[in-house]
């Protein structure tokens, strides 16, 4: 309760309060908040102080009506190496500048700095986010974002979310058209290079490991699935202990293609033939699943066309008064791609 009524307090504050209290014009303000204009450290200093002290937060409908424009869209993201978040980077740098908006884009070490990531994006000028996972989850639900006002979507999420647009894909399912494709192939110990448990993607596509298996009366033992990061290097050590078991397994689902390509290399190095004695199979169909050998075995995530729709639901969100919009979520069609490594 005591929370709440702080947030609608803050949401009350005006830039006329924070100049006043700092001893400089409205326009000083902007400027400090944008960091535009010009003006003294010692400016900057006071007016950053009663930002602080009266927790106010800039309106962004009013500023593009004042003629800040282009739209900024901050990106937050995970900081891990990663072909898919490499691609979500390039698909947006794109469609941001299609559609003349400016990217700030901003990776945080884990959930704990979301929020504080976020606010320092507001801080830099972002009139609405685009976030990854894990963040999404991090976020949603949490009085303080809300009381931030930013417009806010997800992609490849797993599920809607009550106080973000999302644009995601069926990650269960196409996990378990995966595994079909392997049992339909003649494989049964099949074991999993699963994704981290605080993604909720992760958690969706391992479940659809489990539907495909138990479908077909074929289980899944706890020392055949282990949980990497989405790096090559967590894939890599993953691999080595699936494949170091009494009975290995003769496929690997991996959870995005850095680990799968990682189960490839370790096959290789321990003399294995593929796909004949291991079946390996990805998700995302980044750039590298056609650069390994044998070529991956994947879904394809479009996120070229998830970030492109993503973007127009917020520059929506923004061109309306704040509240106007309803979240929303969009589902987008994933694929199959069967290659060599299958």
């Amino acid at each position: 309760m005591q929370r709440s009524r702080r947030s609608r307090e803050t949401a009350r504050v005006t830039i006329k309060a924070v100049a006043a209290q700092a001893g400089v014009s409205a326009m000083t303000v902007s400027n400090v908040f944008n960091n535009t204009g010009k003006f003294s450290r010692e400016t900057r200093e006071r007016v950053l102080a009663a930002i602080a002290s009266l927790g106010y937060v800039p309106n962004s409908a009013a500023r593009r009506l004042v003629g800040a424009t282009p739209a900024r869209i901050g990106l937050l993201y995970a900081g891990v190496d990663s072909m898919f978040i490499d691609g979500v980077l390039a698909a947006a740098a794109v469609a941001t500048a299609e559609r003349g908006l400016q990217l700030m884009a901003r990776k945080a070490d884990g959930p704990e700095h979301a929020l504080a990531t976020a606010r320092a994006l507001q801080a830099s000028g972002a009139d609405a986010l685009l976030v990854l996972p894990p963040f999404e989850l991090a976020l949603s639900g949490s009085p303080e974002f809300l009381a931030l006002g930013l417009a806010t979507a997800a992609i490849a999420t797993a599920a809607p979310l009550p106080d973000m647009f999302t644009v995601r894909i069926d990650n269960r399912a196409a996990s378990r058209a995966v595994v079909e494709l392997l049992i339909a192939k003649g494989r049964r110990r099949i074991g999993v290079i699963a994704g981290p448990a605080d993604h909720s993607d992760s958690l969706d596509r391992l479940a659809g490991c489990r539907d495909a298996l138990a479908a077909h009366g074929l289980t899944l033992p706890d020392e055949r699935v282990i949980e990497g990061r989405f790096t090559f290097e967590s894939g890599l050590a993953a691999a080595e202990r699936l494949l170091a078991l009494p009975a290995p397994p003769d496929a690997i689902v991996a959870a995005n293609d850095d680990m799968a390509a990682a189960a490839l290399w370790c096959a290789h190095r321990r003399g294995l033939s593929l796909p004949r004695d291991l079946a390996v199979a990805g998700f995302d169909d980044t750039l590298l699943a056609t650069r390994v050998w044998p070529p991956l075995t994947t879904v394809r995530q479009p996120i070229d066309r998830m970030t492109g729709r993503a973007l127009d639901l917020l520059l929506d969100a923004l061109r309306r008064p704040p509240g106007e919009v309803a979240p929303m979520d969009v589902l987008e069609a994933h694929h199959l791609v069967e290659r060599a490594s299958a």
